[in-house]
């Protein structure tokens, strides 16, 4: 009897218990927790599971599971200027720190005025000038831990270093990707050169899977006999709008049948990644949270969303918002 009564009275805990532990394993299961339980998660879930189902209809090959994923306000943030240009600001700033003579030229005179202003006149031919100055006459090497060191330093606005401006639910996005077979691309406007610096660590793509745009690069021997990649200061590919489709042909030689924007600069990019045959996904983040990061779409200067929004609505592409979608933004603690 009185074990019986012991047993009776457990029966509650025991029940508690069981589902605590059964809330645990959900959880711990959930392979995007910082996404919010809406239309959003469950079309990226569904659309995952009938891929990677063996036998299943819409069945997808390993080979064939290729997944491009803009940069820039993809994947990590591009407000208040897009970092790869205030990367080059600083830059032009700690070569007239060095060189004082430099103050009285352009780009020069107006990055130390801080008349970005006067650098969008005309064109943008003083951002060019200052993209021209800051990405050639150097190696690739050189480059490289020009981009490093400027990370390892510089701070965001909001007091963040750079590369920590990444987006928690993107980050775990990729990582179910690649736990179900597929191979995840870059596909970005940005330099390709400066993104491979940080993408490894930042999203665990490698750089032999980022595609960017790209000035002419010269192989040489330094004067000391060492072979080389020398930076000149011209355009190669610009890898943006009609030329994300062409980066994708040339540099990946599959259509990807998942893609991730945010902006016009992406439309292109959406359409190839839809337009071929079997199951496809395209996804666009609508950035409408203002609290937690910035609201912006169709008048923006940076990331201008307009084009895109409206043929996402034409054709059932899944428009992510920002403010409903994502539980949380940055990952926490960084």
């Amino acid at each position: 009897m009185p074990m019986v009564k012991l047993r009776a009275a457990s029966a509650p805990l025991l029940i508690a218990a069981l589902c605590v532990w059964s809330a645990a394993a959900l959880a711990q299961a959930d392979p995007l927790p910082s996404w919010n339980d809406g239309k959003s998660k469950h079309v990226i879930l569904d659309f995952v599971r009938k891929v990677t189902q063996e036998g299943g209809r819409d069945f997808v090959p390993l080979d064939q599971r290729i997944a491009a994923f803009d940069n820039d306000g993809t994947l990590w943030a591009e407000q208040p200027v897009y970092f790869q240009l205030q990367f080059a600001l600083d830059e032009i700033k700690r070569l007239a720190a060095q060189n004082p003579a430099l103050k009285g030229k352009e780009p020069y005179r107006s990055v130390l005025a801080r008349d970005l202003k006067g650098l969008s006149a005309n064109g943008n031919k003083g951002l060019m000038q200052a993209m021209a100055v800051t990405h050639s006459g150097i190696t690739t090497d050189e480059f490289a831990v020009l981009v490093r060191n400027w990370l390892a330093s510089a701070r965001h606005p909001t007091k963040r270093a750079y590369d920590e401006m990444v987006y928690q639910p993107q980050l775990e996005l990729l990582a179910f990707l690649r736990a179900n077979g597929f191979k995840t691309f870059i596909v970005s406007g940005g330099g390709v050169e400066f993104m491979r610096v940080f993408a490894e660590k930042a999203y665990g793509i490698p750089p032999e899977q980022v595609v960017g745009s790209s000035g002419s690069v010269k192989y040489r021997l330094s004067a000391t006999g060492k072979p080389e990649l020398y930076k000149e200061a011209k355009v190669e590919f610009i890898d943006d709008g009609p030329g994300k489709p062409v980066g994708i042909n040339r540099f990946i030689g599959r259509r990807p049948i998942l893609a991730f924007g945010n902006s016009d600069g992406d439309l292109q990019m959406l359409q190839y990644t839809t337009g071929g045959e079997g199951a496809r996904l395209a996804l666009i983040i609508h950035h409408t949270d203002a609290a937690r990061e910035w609201a912006y779409d169709r008048k923006s200067q940076i990331g201008k969303l307009d084009k895109a929004l409206d043929e996402a609505a034409t054709k059932g592409w899944t428009i992510v918002d920002m403010k409903t979608d994502w539980k949380t933004i940055f990952p926490p603690g960084r």
